[in-house]
């Protein structure tokens, strides 16, 4: 399945989903663009400026993503774009579909407006 940012940040700040995120996941290969790490370092960043983290746990989170064993791939960033601008999503959400299509892949996301747009796109999503 294609794991997105929202999901891993859920998992990586203990947030309530952690343990329903951890039990989908179980055995699970997990796929993600390549541009995952620099979105969940952004992630980590903003947490930080916005004094939800402090470094030490953010260095403590980015510890606990590199410790995860997913798949990164690289993704075809002009079809991306169309999709995006299609769908009125951020590039890397249209990064996440892109994938999800290209492999026959479920997605795996929190964010509600990606679920909507894999769905009107006829990807399927991983209900949580």
């Amino acid at each position: 399945m294609v794991i997105d940012t929202s999901a891993l940040l859920a998992v990586l700040l203990e947030e309530p989903e952690r343990p329903t995120l951890i039990a989908v996941t179980a055995g699970a290969v997990l796929f993600a663009p390549a541009s995952l790490p620099w979105e969940i370092g952004n992630a980590l960043v903003a947490a930080i400026r916005r004094k939800r983290l402090t470094v030490a746990e953010a260095q403590r989170a980015w510890d606990s993503y590199e410790s995860i064993p997913l798949r990164l791939v690289e993704v075809d960033i002009g079809k991306a774009l169309v999709v995006a601008t299609e769908l009125g999503l951020y590039a890397y959400d249209a990064y996440m579909l892109g994938l999800a299509r290209a492999r026959g892949l479920p997605v795996l996301t929190l964010d509600t407006e990606l679920s909507a747009a894999a769905k009107m796109s006829g990807i399927t999503v991983v209900e949580i």
